[in-house]
């Protein structure tokens, strides 16, 4: 399968499970960088192939089979991503970008030896749940993003997701890790600023930031 499509069937999976976006063809086309036209294109030679449902101006749904596909190719990308971040001085972006090259020259067959070389891990460094071999998937139950936390409570970071280097460097300045615990001091709606104590300090946090940070309450776990 070629690198295209399975970014193609990934980008569809993980905006209908993971981030509830909408999974249009001008939708993925945009995320893709790829003409509206190319994406409706797509979609129509992944239907024949029975890994995608497409109907004219509705959202593209993935089939039982498109989706096991996606699953192998995000194990693969995750696998990379523990395996770099483990082994050399790299950022939570670098990791990325390297394992979206590399996801795409990885058999099955060397997804299991790295999967067995680091010790069957669940999540990858960003907290993103590791699919298993079989596609399932383990969700961290209860989680929200930062930006709608409940003022006064407790909450433990379990995901960091941006493709952006700037916010990357900006968990960095600030101790903003996975596995870290947080108190939100105060959610000032109207300018779309969350506060919060982290490691005796206190730090506002734009919504295009906290927007990219999941945490689970405290109290719930």
């Amino acid at each position: 399968m070629s690198a295209s499509t399975e970014n193609f069937l990934k980008t569809i999976y993980c905006f209908q499970k993971l981030e509830a976006r909408d999974t249009k063809p001008g939708s993925i086309a945009k995320a893709l960088g790829i003409s509206n036209a190319a994406a409706t294109d797509m979609a129509r030679k992944l239907s024949e192939k029975d890994l995608l449902e497409y109907r004219k101006y509705q959202a593209l749904q993935l089939t039982p089979k498109g989706e096991r596909l996606a699953l192998q190719v995000i194990r693969k990308h995750r696998l990379w991503e523990t395996f770099l971040y483990r082994t050399f001085d790299m950022s939570l972006l670098e990791i990325h970008n390297e394992a979206e090259l590399l996801e795409h020259a990885t058999s099955d067959r060397m997804s299991e030896i790295l999967w067995n070389y680091l010790e069957k891990p669940s999540f990858d460094p960003h907290g993103d749940p590791i699919p298993n071999v079989y596609g399932f998937v383990d969700f961290e139950k209860d989680s929200k993003v930062l930006f709608k936390a409940e003022e006064g409570q407790e909450y433990r970071i379990i995901r960091l997701v941006s493709n952006d280097e700037e916010f990357y460097n900006f968990c960095c300045d600030n101790k903003i890790e996975i596995d870290n615990e947080i108190k939100v001091a105060k959610q000032y709606s109207k300018n779309q600023l969350t506060e919060i104590s982290i490691l005796g300090r206190q730090i506002v946090i734009p919504k295009e930031f906290s927007n990219n940070i999941y945490v689970t309450r405290i109290s719930d776990q």
